[in-house]
């Protein structure tokens, strides 16, 4: 018997591959390793050995922690 997926079980993916978060950020994979790079970005990563991951609900908060709600950053 085949399970059919269910809408209502939770999305249990703990992190992302950077390939898979940048295209979910809707960047290019190269600017999220610049944005990672860059020490004061403050995006969340995490190091599996040689593998970089981003934890899918810290990657959320840190882009809902600077949504602008279509505010430019000079007019603050």
């Amino acid at each position: 018997m085949n399970k059919q997926p269910n809408s209502k079980e939770k999305n249990t993916t703990l992190a992302m591959r950077p390939k898979e978060a940048a295209k979910a950020l809707g960047i290019s994979p190269r600017k999220l390793w610049e944005i990672t790079a860059d020490k004061t970005s403050g995006i969340p990563h995490t190091k599996l050995g040689r593998c970089v991951v981003y934890p899918v609900k810290a990657l959320d908060r840190w882009v809902n922690d600077r949504a602008t709600c279509g505010q430019s950053e000079a007019n603050e």
